[in-house]
């Protein structure tokens, strides 16, 4: 063997020992989201698919929701270490029943929330929504619909089981029924063959947060370093899914679910795009995840007038601003 050779076999060895010893450095994480693969989650899936986590010294494992899966039990049981919230008021319902879990950053800053109505038939305009018949989810009954009561006089007596089948919202022109603006509308225009009138609840003074991280208390305590880079990797992870390249990352929604179609996915990114739904208002100048003081007082506000939560709730404790809006990833977003 050659001086030359020698050197060279060295090299290459000392080269696959340093990819190992790099790979054996990534901190193992665990990330249970709230429900089937989508593209609601697509941020996280594209940080996995183009190694955003990894250069952030991560090995995130997604865990899909669903049925058979809880992921703020298993976060709160120390099962997993980052959780996705589906909605501000689950933080609430943290703070009042004393479990140690935080609100980190909201991936979403509007709460893709919606009412859906037959178009043509009275129902075109917001404030007509009150007189139909509603199809409400249990879930929604007790906070939402709590609001919409309260703000804008709709009935418990118009209300009927939502079960997650639209059938009976087909079948009643004169109902309405909820959804979520990235999902439903989609799949009423291939069944019912006609697009339904879309009322984006946000827009109506729905305030709240959506798609979040979350961690437990003592994670952010023991290991805030941990937590800094899974919350950065994430938001990079959504401006990549938004603004750029995201097969590899559908490819992977697809493989955990393979329910989700290629249709619904494009639906749902241009739906997200389109209203801002990641990228808007306070994300525009402090980073996608970005969470303000005033908006969590405002949607707490009315969730306590309308009796959600209580009034004298300490919901600051269920949330923290330290990890997010620096500005992290702005630079992807399209000039």
């Amino acid at each position: 063997m050659t001086a030359r050779s020698a050197f060279a076999r060295i090299l290459s060895v000392a080269i696959v020992l340093l990819f190992a010893a790099s790979a054996q450095a990534l901190d193992k994480v665990s990330f249970a989201t709230n429900w089937r693969a989508q593209a609601e989650h697509g941020g996280f899936y594209q940080a996995v698919a183009d190694g955003t986590y990894a250069r952030y010294g991560l090995d995130v494992t997604i865990l899909q929701g669903g049925p058979q899966l809880n992921a703020r039990l298993l976060l709160a049981a120390g099962k997993v270490n980052f959780a996705m919230g589906a909605n501000t008021i689950q933080m609430f319902e943290s703070v009042q029943q004393n479990v140690p879990i935080v609100t980190v950053a909201s991936m979403f800053q509007l709460d893709p929330m919606i009412l859906m109505s037959h178009p043509g038939v009275g129902l075109d305009r917001f404030e007509n929504l009150p007189k139909a018949t509603a199809f409400i989810a249990s879930d929604m009954r007790a906070s939402t619909w709590q609001w919409l009561k309260q703000a804008y006089g709709f009935m418990d007596q118009n209300m009927r089981p939502y079960n997650f089948n639209s059938a009976p919202f087909l079948a009643d022109k004169n109902s309405i029924q909820q959804g979520y603006l990235t999902s439903e509308p989609y799949a009423i225009g291939r069944e019912g063959g006609f697009t339904p009138n879309i009322f984006l609840l946000a827009d109506y003074g729905y305030d709240g947060y959506s798609t979040t991280i979350e961690t437990r208390a003592d994670t952010i305590a023991k290991n805030p370093d941990l937590v800094q880079r899974f919350v950065d990797a994430s938001i990079i992870g959504w401006y990549n899914y938004i603004y750029g390249d995201n097969a590899a990352a559908n490819a992977l929604i697809k493989r955990d679910n393979p329910e989700m179609t290629d249709g619904q996915i494009a639906y749902s990114i241009a739906k997200m795009k389109e209203r801002g739904i990641v990228d808007s208002g306070d994300a525009l100048t402090q980073g996608v995840g970005a969470i303000t003081d005033a908006r969590m007082k405002s949607f707490f506000g009315k969730m306590a007038k309308a009796g959600v939560v209580p009034a004298d709730l300490d919901y600051q404790r269920g949330y923290t601003r330290r990890f997010i809006g620096k500005k992290v990833g702005m630079e992807l977003r399209p000039k």
